[in-house]
């Protein structure tokens, strides 16, 4: 598997249009390689380093072709024309949830990076489409991208090439993940406790799963998705 970066994105952190709070959502493309080190890209920026950024969630891929299933559900938009719109730092046309595995080890330009797991979308991306329910429906078509930690840092570039170099855990696509932790069903309770033991998934969504099994309850998922 060998796919081109289409784009490289980096983005400071600025006031989220209509609220009081700070996001760095807003990413734009660079020209030039940049440093990516297990904190990140040189020169991007999170506001919240609570629940943004850090080793598990050094940079966010989404994948260029879900964008026109935005255009379906929103319609002609200017955020739409571009990559950036979703604040990923990277962006690819041929690699979708169903095609990544969590755990997959890929080759980036001078730096090696792994799938850690997948986005829990919150209500900024609300803010950042204009539409109250963006964040509920990016969970629900699972088109959510996904996030890597560095094994290796590099600098990496538009143009540079993701090359799988290894695939630990072939039976485990990001979208069945995904899908495990985005239902609410508890007959999933087997499938929730083979996923806490998936050992290179981010160490948050373990704990989420075996938090379940320990309460017998599904987390409230409103105030992320709604503020």
């Amino acid at each position: 598997m060998r796919i081109r970066l289409d784009a490289v994105l980096v983005g400071q952190a600025a006031p989220l249009a209509g609220t009081s709070h700070l996001s760095g959502i807003h990413k734009t493309p660079v020209a030039a390689p940049l440093w990516l080190s297990a904190g990140g890209l040189e020169g991007d920026e999170q506001a919240d380093r609570r629940v943004h950024g850090g080793p598990e969630k050094a940079i966010h891929h989404y994948p260029r072709e879900h964008y026109r299933h935005w255009l379906e559900h929103l319609g002609s938009t200017p955020l739409l024309e571009a990559p950036g719109a979703f604040g990923e730092n990277l962006s690819t046309t041929g690699l979708t949830e169903e095609l990544v595995c969590v755990g997959d080890v890929f080759e980036l330009g001078e730096a090696v990076v792994q799938v850690s797991q997948g986005r829990q979308p919150c209500w900024k991306l609300n803010a950042r489409m204009g539409h109250k329910g963006a964040a509920r429906l990016m969970q629900d078509m699972g088109k959510t991208g996904w996030y890597y930690r560095v094994l290796e840092p590099g600098l990496i570039a538009p143009g540079d090439a993701l090359v799988l170099a290894d695939r630990p855990e072939p039976d485990w696509p990001l979208s069945r993940v995904m899908g495990l932790l985005f239902q609410r069903d508890p007959s999933l309770a087997a499938k929730w406790a083979a996923a806490a033991e998936l050992a290179p998934l981010a160490e948050n969504w373990k704990r989420t799963f075996r938090r379940r099994l320990d309460t017998g309850t599904v987390e409230d998922w409103s105030k992320r998705l709604e503020g």
